[in-house]
Order: structure tokens, then sequence, then C-alpha cells
């Protein structure tokens, strides 16, 4: 391809809004351009790396036995009424009705369509394992897109479906797509991409692992061990805390004016936060109320809080709210509440610490030595579901080596779930086993985000200059500049060398615009090309041309008939 053909123009200035490097230098490459909020346009160079992710996607995909099919971006309402989301998803599902005034959705992922599809195509246990898979546009309605191709509302997705007759061979698949995935994110060339334990959250199933690109501007925050041995998203992670385990103190009830925060009430009496327990007020999707206790130091996971509870939605209840439950704001606890009337949850960290400053239900007052075996009556216990529903926090104890958890930042670039049978038994989704009869399909599902990979690559592969393409993604192989391209010798050096290295099947991008070095080179960083040859007068008289790698400052000078047998080599290495 010649730049001066080339659709999509760089720009000098970073976006106003962009905070990512991948937003800054995709809009700046011209790589892609905003049509709306969280709505893009794939100029040729972005278009050019998704159709190599896609290429490397469908490779690994079919290596396991996948079969590529295309589904309907638009749904019909009752497809999602058959599996019950479609009354609980909220408005992330854009839903409208077509002329005809029938209800319909824009698909952000197809789990209804594909038991549509199997209920009709798979009908015997013969046919399975099975995996369909599709790569496809999806509409989620962001609330608050950000970070360029990094969430956006439209965007191109891998989704993939297995079908089998037992857990056992959805678990022995699920390992087959797990290391397919790894293979993937390696491919593209991500420096850091690591599986972990994840929530299911609206898709739903009993396991589920994210595929996470470590970067900065992340918006996942990811727990792992110092030698790798447990990796968790921040929603379901779990640590190791050692509890206090004094012997019971007497109660005592002491004054504590004006003091409702956790900081306040420790400050007054002298202690650490950790020696103190919280009380946090919620209501469920349903209405109902739900009292919370926590240690003061650590913060209630409302992911872990949410699954517990099977509510997709927890808002912080009123101060009337609380006060109709017996409780007083600011000073509540389990102390007089008669746990029978409300839903409870007390976290682990809350029922097997000793001695904890609680509130005392009253204005002004807090409890001391609070310890939930001795102070609750056994009855009162009974009504309440204690649970670990807190948040970890770095250099929390791993739960597996002890050692102190690290924090990160991921983007997520891939997740994959055991569904069992949630969709298929929802929608009559069966096959019929050796015996006859008919049973639900045992379900997995297995998802990667396109734009969002391209992104998460340049977040992990780029410079203050730009983008550092990996060759095997990269939107061309070697990009030549020929500097003052008027004068004969560098047109005809340039022109044969564009000519032998396409005839030879490698990706080329000329410069053939005659602008001057400084704004050629720019041009040549934002585009981000892995191999560079610079052919100028001064080179040429030498009978050479100048080379670099763009993940380099450093240059070589090369034989002009050595030039072609050398990219050649180092591109068949790359790749």
């Amino acid at each position: 391809m010649r730049l001066s053909q080339l659709v999509g123009q760089r720009i000098k200035e970073a976006p106003r809004d962009a905070q990512s490097a991948s937003h800054v230098f995709l809009i700046r490459g011209g790589y892609c351009r905003p049509v709306s909020t969280g709505i893009y346009s794939l100029l040729p160079l972005g278009q050019r790396i998704c159709a190599k992710v896609e290429a490397i996607i469908r490779e690994e995909m079919n290596r396991i036995d996948g079969q590529e099919i295309l589904m309907p971006v638009v749904l019909p309402a009752e497809l999602w009424e058959e599996s019950g989301r479609y009354q609980s998803v909220g408005p992330e599902l854009l839903r409208f009705k077509d002329r005809n005034d029938k209800a319909m959705l824009l698909a952000m992922t197809h789990e209804e369509a594909v038991c549509q599809l199997a209920r009709t195509e798979i009908n015997s246990y013969k046919q399975l394992p099975s995996m369909l898979y599709q790569i496809q546009t999806k509409y989620r309605d962001e609330a608050r897109p950000r970070a360029g191709l990094i969430r956006v509302r439209e965007f191109t997705m891998k989704d993939g479906y297995s079908f089998h007759a037992s857990q056992e061979c959805l678990e022995a698949y699920y390992a087959r797509c797990h290391e397919a995935y790894e293979r993937i994110f390696q491919r593209v060339g991500m420096s850091e991409c690591i599986s972990i334990e994840a929530d299911s959250g609206m898709i739903g199933g009993a396991v589920s692992h994210e595929f996470m690109a470590i970067a900065d501007c992340g918006e996942d925050t990811i727990f792992v061990s110092p030698d790798g041995s447990y990796k968790a998203n921040r929603e379901c992670a779990v640590s190791h805390l050692v509890y206090d385990t004094s012997a019971p103190l007497p109660l005592e009830k002491v004054a504590t004016p004006g003091t409702k925060s956790i900081e306040d009430v420790a400050a007054f009496l002298g202690v650490e936060p950790s020696q103190t327990g919280k009380a946090v007020f919620y209501t469920d999707s349903e209405g109902k109320l739900v009292f919370v206790c926590i240690r003061g130091d650590i913060e209630v996971n409302e992911a872990k809080l949410k699954k517990l509870l099977k509510s997709p939605q927890l808002v912080f209840a009123s101060d009337a709210e609380i006060e109709a439950a017996g409780a007083v704001p600011g000073y509540a606890s389990l102390l007089d509440i008669d746990c029978a009337k409300i839903r409870v949850v007390v976290d682990r960290s809350f029922a097997e610490s000793a001695n904890l400053v609680v509130g005392a239900n009253e204005a002004d007052f807090h409890t001391r030595n609070f310890n939930f075996a001795r102070d609750l009556s056994e009855a009162a216990r009974a009504q309440i579901q204690v649970a670990d529903i807190a948040t970890v926090r770095e250099g929390d104890p791993c739960p597996v080596t002890g050692e102190p958890l690290r924090m990160l930042k991921g983007i997520e670039v891939g997740n994959i779930f055991q569904l069992g049978t949630k969709y298929s038994a929802a929608m009559s989704c069966t096959y019929l086993d050796q015996d006859g009869k008919a049973k639900p399909f045992i379900m997995g599902c297995y998802g990667i985000g396109v734009g969002r990979t391209m992104a998460a690559v340049i977040e992990q592969n780029h410079d203050e200059y730009g983008p550092v393409w990996p060759m095997a993604v990269a939107p061309y192989h070697v990009h030549i500049c020929a500097l003052n391209i008027k004068q004969d010798n560098v047109r005809e050096v340039s022109e044969k060398l564009y000519a032998d290295l396409q005839a030879a099947g490698i990706e080329v991008l000329f410069d053939d615009r005659g602008e001057k070095a400084g704004f050629m080179f720019n041009d040549a960083d934002l585009i981000g090309v892995p191999l560079r040859v610079i052919i100028s007068p001064k080179t040429l008289e030498e009978g050479k041309v100048e080379f670099k790698r763009r993940d380099s400052r450093d240059k070589e000078m090369i034989d002009v008939d050595r030039v072609f047998s050398y990219l050649t080599e180092a591109v068949a290495e790359a790749l």
C-alpha cells in the first residue's frame, strides 16, 4: 500500500477525552474514528489489525474442533423471555419494537440464539460434544463508555458455545479452550495476559475465568500471589486473614458522642479500625432490607454480596428504612435486633474476631468487646448468614501461600464460563441420550473482544511516539520511507524493493509522499510497522539503505543488494 493512497490521517494532537495510550494512538494514528459516544468506525489500518486477530482466533477455535456460524444481531425478545434475561438484564440491553410492534433487541451476547439453533440441529448424544462459534457485532448500551475501544457500546466479539452430555465432558473441553485462549493471546503479542478466577455475573454458571491483559489503564483489579499460584478478580478474590481470637472481655457500653464513622469511633476510643465492627444496610432488588456486618477496616464486596443474595441490584438503605428495622443509623448493632424480621449477613471477619467495638443501637453510644458467638443467642445466630463478603486488599495474605497479595490492573480481553444447564433447561434445549430420553445440554461459553484485544496489545506495546506492533498483528510487515523520492535513484530502488517484497508475500507500506524526514518518521512511529527501511540519496551513495526496528532506536546500514533477503528473513523469523 502506498501511503499517499492510504485512507486515514495521522493527527498531531491527542483527543481531549483520551486517558489511555491505546485511545490516544488509535485516534492519532488513523486506526479508528468516533461516530458517536462508544461507537467507532475502523479505518484501513485498524481493520487490517482486527482481521489478523480474527484469523488467529479462527485458527485456534478450529484447532479445538469449533465450527463457525453466524447468528443475527437483531433478535426477537421472546427468545430472551424464554431464558428469563429479558426482564432481569438492565438498561444495557437495547430493546425496541419493529414496524409490526413486535418486541426486539440488539444482542449483547448470543446464548439464547445458539440454544434456539442447537435444539433444531443437535438432537442426539452421538453429535456431542459440539462447539459453535461466531465473530459478530454486539451491542451493549454502556452508561459510561471510556478509553477508546476498551469500553464501547458497539463491538466485535468472538463468542463460542459448547454442548455436552456430561459435566466431565464439559470440564475436559473447558480445559482445551482455556489452553487455546492462552495461545491466542500469546500469538497476538500480549506480553502479560493472565487467566484468573472470576465472578460469572450476568452470563451465569458455576465456574468462570477471565483473561486479563495487565495494563495500568485496566478497569479490573486483580490479586496475584508472588509465585502466581493464586490469581483472582477483586469481585471474587479471597484472602487468609488472621483474626483476633483473644479471650472474650465483658461487654461495656460507652458514650461516643457524634462519632458515626469507623475512623471517628476508633480515634475517639483509641483503638485500631480492625478492632471495630461496621454495620452497612442495603435494600435488594425486591426492596427488602439487608443488614451487613463486617470488620471496620474491611470494605463490603458488593459483587460477592449480590451473588450470595441472588440479587442483581443493591442500593444503600435510607435512614428511615434502617429505623423501621429497629436500628439507629450510625450506631446500629446486632444487639437488640430481631434477626428473624430482616435478612442479616455477617462476614467471617466480624463473626470470628474477638472483642469488637460495635454500635449500641442508641445514638451517641457504642459497645466494647462484642463477641458474635457469645453475645447473640443460638436462635439469633441461626437466622444469620455467615459468609465471605469481604473486599481483598493489597498485602492481604494469599489463601494458598500466605504471602502478601499483589494488586494489578487489567483489561478483560476474554472470558470463559461453565454454564451447565442454565440456558438449555430454561429453553427446553435438549438431546436424546443413549436410552432415548430427552436431557438438557450441559453448556460452556467462550468470548473474546476483538477491538478490545487490539487496544490491549497497544497498552502493552507502545512507547511515547506510538504503537510498537508485534509482527503477527501489525498492519504491515515492512515500512519503506523514501526520502527525496523525486531523485531517480531513490525512486528506482524504492519501487523495486516495494515490488519485490510484495511479490514475495511481504506486506509493505510505502511512504511515497515526498514529505520531509521528520514528518515522515513521526507518521511511521504512529503507524508502528515492525521493520523500517529508509532510502535516501545519502545512503545510496554508499550503496546502502538504513534499517531499524520499531522497538529499538538503533540503526543499521545494509547493502542495497542484501536488503530484500534481509527483510524477508526478518519477517519469516518474527512470524
